[in-house]
């Protein structure tokens, strides 16, 4: 195992691109903490970001992790590429020739996405940590180490996204394409979710049940917005005589569907690339 993964890793990071991008993923995951220096300042209106509460324990485990999941489309460029790259160089024959099996060259790819999930959650762990005993009003073990089942959410939401990314990356075999594709089918859900919430089911909640077993949905509703948590925003739509009754905990269903998905995308990657004449 560690063999594959050895093997995978320095593939990536002997591609220039593929290693500037993953940099780059990282980079931008800790400018996060810039966000605690954002202040404005414009006549009668003035608030500093970091008061406001998006750094208090435990609320800035479902804000970071929801921030940084939209960055998770700088990796997967990565995972498409890797695997759009093993066609372009020839290097998944080679690997075949060498007495690498399909199983286990799928299941490097696995491995790989797994360890950049592992790390990305390891990553903002430690970095909200940090910004929480920095910045938090609350700071009792019971409070700072609740609500880490976002951190969960987030590590399977990656996993999850990445195997479809490689699924992609091997049905397509061209990054570009893949990526395109990725973009296609996320209009193709946005569309379906107008279709069913707001004309076939209108009236009901049927709709966005059947959502939840859509791919993308799935996952997106692993971390919902943070923001109206804010009291400041509850307070501006109590004000208005809005009432927010939105749920804001992690489901462990969507964790399973998101969980079957990925095991279906890993499943029908090896189908695929058995049943391909390389």
């Amino acid at each position: 195992m560690n063999r594959l993964i050895s093997i995978e890793l320095q593939k990536i990071w002997k591609n220039k691109a593929s290693r500037v991008l993953t940099l780059t993923y990282f980079i931008l995951l800790s400018f996060i903490a810039l966000i605690a220096s954002i202040k404005f300042d414009i006549g009668v209106i003035k608030f500093h970001l970091a008061e406001m509460g998006i750094f208090n324990f435990p609320f800035i485990w479902h804000f970071n992790t929801y921030i940084a999941a939209w960055l998770k489309f700088f990796l997967a460029i990565v995972i498409v590429s890797m695997m759009a790259n093993e066609y372009s160089y020839g290097t998944l024959k080679q690997n075949l020739i060498d007495g690498l099996s399909k199983k286990e060259f799928i299941l490097s790819k696995f491995l790989t996405v797994v360890v950049f999930a592992l790390f990305s959650t390891i990553f903002i762990f430690v970095m909200s940590l940090i910004l929480g005993l920095s910045f938090s009003s609350y700071t009792e073990f019971g409070i700072v180490f609740s609500d880490l089942d976002y951190l969960l959410a987030f590590f399977v939401k990656l996993t999850g996204f990445f195997s479809f990314c490689l699924f992609l990356g091997i049905l397509v075999k061209r990054s570009a394409f893949a990526l395109g594709f990725l973009l296609v089918w996320s209009i193709f859900e946005a569309i379906a979710k107008g279709v069913l919430v707001f004309k076939i089911f209108p009236e009901s909640t049927i709709g966005y049940t059947i959502m939840k077993f859509f791919p993308l949905e799935a996952m997106s509703n692993l971390i919902v917005e943070p923001f109206t948590r804010l009291s400041v925003i509850r307070n501006i739509g109590t004000q208005m005589g809005v009432d927010n009754i939105k749920d804001y905990d992690v489901h462990f269903s969507s964790i399973i569907i998101v969980a079957v998905w990925t095991f279906l995308f890993v499943y029908f990657s090896y189908k695929l690339l058995k049943n391909r004449d390389l």
